[in-house]
Parts: structure tokens; C-alpha cells; sequence
């Protein structure tokens, strides 16, 4: 997986990890597959009927010997083979499409899976437009690709084996002149795999880029309209997607290419075959009527030899999905139990307490962010971390919450443990399915309950439908406030054995922050917390108060005793003091 430890992209599998990922998928589905097969020669062989029965009747018409009766014979003879391969080739390809979905129905949650569970750092390393494109672009290019690539691969490729056995037994020198042509086409596969593989990912790699920059201009938008950026980010987009119609181009050339190397493999069958076909009728070694079964039989062979062909082409960027969809479900994600992390350090269960030994976290293979940090919260107990900007106070938060695995040392948490960051969501739906989505079965009077403890209770009065509103993208709009309080109520209703706060109630400066504040206390009264402070009011109330610095714990204590101290955490608290004045809601320590 070293793209991925590069830091450039997540991992793409290869094609051999692509093809058994995609064997085990089919698991309970291949009763189904070799119905499609044995469908698929069945219907290939009543299509041969066809044109063996016109060279049958071009040779009875020469020998003078076909009547009206022969025709209506032969003629109905025809249709009914032409109904029955009809019907097997529409069987089996409905059998392929329904496999076909069921499989990639189970690979999308599989990557959905893998995904909501990879470690955040490795995501926002490879940029989430890598993320988003694997399950967006890449899943709609694998799924619309299903109307070319199923009927050529039960079809084209039954056809060729059965066609090709028909015809080595009218004449073997057909199947012979078939066979010289061959290599023709050998060597436009190879050109062609050694060029379209390299082309397609180009382009699926400029795709992931150009919605990175949507992405990020997206959800940086008020930064992008504060700082007027607008015309900056609009410029970044449009080089991405200008990158991205260059690489099309490119695809479509490789394309163009590939269809005149088919035309003229083409051609030469055609001639071939007619050549064979002269020598053979001049020395009396073959029939008018086998030389038409024959000529009948090469185009039908090249229908389908083109279509496998063509279908190798949309193969390849198929293939170039598939391989960035199995990639993400092959990469070791974090687990959503406290269970032993990879790396040297581990994460394990324990009943309430927390424990931090000697744990190192440093990002990739970058600088330590975290270095041999040694923390211990009792059950119940809370615990407040401050400190300056970058001093690893939320890195922190992410280790002892399982969300980063450590790279060294051991965590030891309970096994019930919820995080919440200031960088709340709130889902598009109702809002009793916003808060049930983590207590299912929570009565309404539990919701109410929940939202009247971290003061939301008024919410319900804003809000037209009340439990029933519309809230998120498309209906009542939430101010930041309300979404932290929601947030938090959603905390309550997991009851949780550690709550982790990481800056969860950063309305610093708002007339919310007492409000709350006195939420967090709320959610929690009776459990163990861990409080990243945005305000040192905050830590004020906490029981215990660390003070990090560069990814080391320097100070620990009550307030009271590090107040008495006079070291780092007096001087933070006399600055807080001294600016309550001036700022109301006081001055956030960041």
C-alpha cells in the first residue's frame, strides 16, 4: 500500500486482489453463473442452425433439387432457431445483470463500510476528493458500464468458442483462415493494454483532483467569500477540469486508434476466409453452400469479436474502478470497538477509566505530534486539556477516542466512547431522526428529555412541526448554537462511558457560550469526560486540568493548584481574566 503511506492517494488494488475480492463477492451467486453459461452454449448453438441451413439450401438450390417444399422447411426451421438463441442470449444476460448488480451491490457496501472507518488522517491525506470520487464516479462508472460489458462477456465470448468450433468442423481450412487473422488482433490487445490502463487511471486520477477542489471549495465557502477567493477558486477548478478533458481526449484518441486496428483485422478475416473459400470450390474439396455456412459463420464470429474487443475497452476503465473500489476495502481501517490498533501502539477495552501510557502519534512520517504522553482519568471523573494552538490537545482527544491509532504506547477506554468536535453536523432529515441516530429506540419523550437537559427545549417551539421538522439541506436551517446543542443532545442519548468534548461548545464570544456550557455539564453529570477547552471557564469546573505543550503533558492539577503554581496555566488564566472585559464571552484559549 505505499501510495497511500506516500501520502499521494489511497490505495488501488491490483488486478489479482481486484479478481479475488471480486470471486469471494459472488459467494452464494454462482449457481447463478453457471446457469448463465450453460443458458449462454445453448442458445450459441441453436444460433449455428441459421447459417448452416442457408448453405444447406444454396447447395440443394444449385443441385436442382429444392422446391417450395425445402424452403418452408428451412425457412421455419430458421425462425424457430432464431426465437430459441434469442430468448437464451435475453435469459442469460438477465441472469449476468442480476449477479452482476447483487456483486457490486455488495462491493459498495463494503467500501462504504471501509471508508466511514478509515483513519481520518489517511483520508485528509489523500485528500477527500479521492474518497468521494471512489464512491461516486468510480461506482457510477462501473454500474453504467453493465449494458456493454454483461451481453459481450455471457455472449460475445460463448459465441467465439462455439462459432469457432462449427466452423473447424465444415472445414478446418476456414477455422484456419480464421486463425491466421488472429494474431492481428493479439496485437492490438497488446498495444492496447499496454496504453489504455495507463490512460484510464490518468484520467480517474484527474477526476479524484478536480473533486477535491470542489470539495474543498465547497466547504470552505465562507473563508472563500471572506478572504475573496472566489475568483482563486474558481480558477483551481477550472485548470482540474480542464486537466480532466485533457485526459479525455486522451481516452478518446486511444479509442479511435483501437477501432481502426479492429477495422482492419476485419477486413483481412473477410479476405482470408473468401481466398480459402475460392482454392477450396476450384479443387472440388468444398461446396458452394460450405463456403457460404462459412462466410456466414465469420461474420457472425465478428460481430462478436469486435463486441469483446469494444468490451475490453470499457473493461479497462471498469477495471480501473473496481481496482480503486477493492482498494479502499482492502486498507485496514479503525475498528469501531476498542480493539488492539495497528501499529506499535494498541487501543483495549476497560470498564470506565481511562488510561494513557507512554503514547507517541505522529501523522504519516511526519514530526511527533503526540511524545510519550502518560494520562490517567478515574471513572467519573473530568479532565480539561489546554494549551496553545498545535499543541496536541485534539490529537490527543482522536487517540484516546480510537479515531487515530497510536504509534506507540497503549490506551486503554471504555468500550462505550463518543467524541463530538465543534464541527457539527446536522443530517438531512427530520429532527427526531437527526437525534435517533444514535438511541434507535428512544421514545419522543426521551428526545424531549434530551434536548430540555442541554437547554434545546425551545427549539421545539422555533421549529414549525416540531419533532417532525425538516432540518439540514433542504429544510429549517439551524444556527451553530442550536447544532451544538443538538450534537450534545445526541451524546445524552448514546449514554456513553467517556464523553470526549472537543471543543463541542466553541461559540466563544456568543451570547450562547454560558448556555452551553452548562449543556456540557449536563451530558457529563455521571460519566467520565475528557473537555478539549476552548475556554478556560471550562476548565475552571473540571476536576483535573493538563496543560500540553508541543505534544507533552507539562502541567497537571486542580485549578486551584495551578493557579498556586504560577507557571504556565496562572499566566493563560491572567490573560483570560484580563480579557473577559474586553471580549464578551471571554478570550478562547486556543
Amino acid at each position: 500500500m505505499t501510495e497511500t503511506d506516500s501520502g499521494e492517494a489511497l490505495f488501488v488494488a491490483s488486478g489479482s486482489q481486484t479478481a479475488r475480492e471480486v470471486w469471494r463477492l459472488t459467494r452464494g451467486h454462482r449457481s447463478a453463473l453457471a446457469a448463465v453459461v450453460v443458458v449462454g452454449v445453448t442458445g450459441t448453438l441453436v444460433n449455428l442452425i441459421v447459417p448452416v441451413a442457408i448453405g444447406h439450401l444454396v447447395d440443394r438450390v444449385r443441385a436442382g433439387t429444392a422446391d417450395l417444399g425445402t424452403v418452408l422447411t428451412l425457412s421455419a426451421v430458421m425462425l424457430v432457431s432464431a426465437v430459441v438463441g434469442a430468448a437464451a442470449a435475453a435469459v442469460a444476460i438477465v441472469l449476468a445483470t442480476r449477479v452482476f448488480h447483487q456483486v457490486l451491490a455488495a462491493l459498495r457496501e463494503r467500501l462504504v463500510e471501509r471508508g466511514l472507518l478509515l483513519p481520518q488522517h489517511v483520508v485528509e491525506r489523500a485528500g477527500t476528493g479521492d474518497l468521494i470520487s471512489r464512491t461516486s464516479d468510480d461506482v457510477t462508472a462501473v454500474a453504467d458500464a453493465a449494458p456493454t460489458v454483461i451481453p459481450a462477456l455471457t455472449v460475445a465470448v460463448l459465441t467465439v468458442v462455439v462459432s469457432l468450433g462449427g466452423l473447424a468442423a465444415l472445414e478446418w481450412p476456414y477455422a484456419a483462415a480464421f486463425a491466421v487473422v488472429l494474431p492481428v488482433y493479439g496485437l492490438t490487445m497488446r498495444w492496447y493494454l499496454r496504453t489504455g490502463p495507463v490512460v484510464y487511471r490518468a484520467e480517474r486520477m484527474a477526476m479524484s483532483e478536480r473533486a477535491q477542489q470542489i470539495v474543498e471549495s465547497q466547504r470552505g465557502y465562507a473563508t472563500v467569500l471572506g478572504f475573496g477567493l472566489a475568483q482563486q477558486r474558481h480558477q483551481a477548478v477550472m485548470r482540474a477540469s480542464w486537466r480532466v478533458a485533457v485526459q479525455t481526449l486522451r481516452t478518446r484518441t486511444v479509442q479511435s486508434m483501437f477501432n481502426a486496428r479492429l477495422n482492419l483485422g476485419e477486413c483481412l478475416t473477410l479476405a482470408c476466409v473468401l481466398v480459402v473459400g475460392f482454392f477450396l470450390i476450384d479443387r472440388g474439396d468444398s461446396t458452394v453452400g460450405a463456403a457460404t455456412t462459412a462466410m456466414l459463420l465469420v461474420l457472425r464470429l465478428l460481430e462478436p469479436v469486435n463486441q469483446l474487443m469494444f468490451v475490453i475497452d470499457d473493461l479497462q476503465s471498469v477495471l480501473a474502478s473496481l481496482n480503486r473500489m477493492v482498494g479502499v476495502t482492502l486498507m485496514p481501517g479503525r475498528t469501531p470497538g476498542p480493539v488492539p490498533a495497528d501499529g506499535v501502539g494498541e487501543v483495549v477495552p476497560a470498564p470506565a477509566a481511562v488510561q494513557v501510557s507512554d503514547v507517541g502519534f505522529r501523522y504519516g512520517t511526519g514530526p511527533l505530534v503526540l511524545d510519550t504522553v502518560t494520562l490517567g482519568i478515574a471513572a467519573g471523573q473530568h479532565v480539561a486539556v489546554v494549551g496553545a494552538s498545535g499543541a496536541g490537545k485534539s490529537t490527543l482527544a482522536a487517540v484516546i477516542a480510537g479515531i487515530h491509532p497510536p504509534s506507540a504506547g497503549r490506551v486503554t477506554r471504555p468500550g462505550r466512547t463518543v467524541v463530538i468536535t465543534q464541527e457539527v453536523h446536522v443530517f438531512a432529515g427530520t429532527l427526531r431522526d437527526n437525534l435517533t441516530l444514535t438511541a434507535p429506540d428512544a421514545t419522543d419523550h426521551d428526545l424531549r428529555t434530551a434536548l430540555e437537559a442541554t437547554g434545546a427545549s425551545a427549539l421545539l417551539g422555533l421549529v414549525p412541526d416540531g419533532l417532525d421538522t425538516l432540518v439540514g439541506a433542504g429544510g429549517h436551517l439551524l444556527t451553530d448554537a442550536q447544532a451544538q446543542q443538538l450534537a450534545l443532545a445526541r451524546l445524552l442519548l448514546a449514554a456513553p462511558e467517556l464523553a470526549i468534548l472537543d471543543e463541542a461548545t466553541a461559540e466563544a464570544g456568543s451570547s450562547h457560550a454560558g448556555q452551553l456550557d452548562r449543556a456540557a455539564d449536563a451530558v457529563l453529570a455521571g460519566r467520565t469526560g475528557l473537555v478539549i477547552a476552548h475556554r478556560l471557564s471550562q476548565a475552571a469546573v473540571c476536576d483535573r486540568i493538563v496543560v500540553m505543550e508541543q505534544g507533552r503533558i507539562i502541567e497537571e492539577g486542580t485549578h486551584d493548584e495551578l493557579l498556586a503554581a504560577r507557571s504556565t496555566y496562572s499566566s493563560l488564566w491572567a490573560a483570560w481574566e484580563s480579557g473577559r472585559g474586553a471580549r464578551p464571552g471571554g478570550v478562547a484559549v486556543e
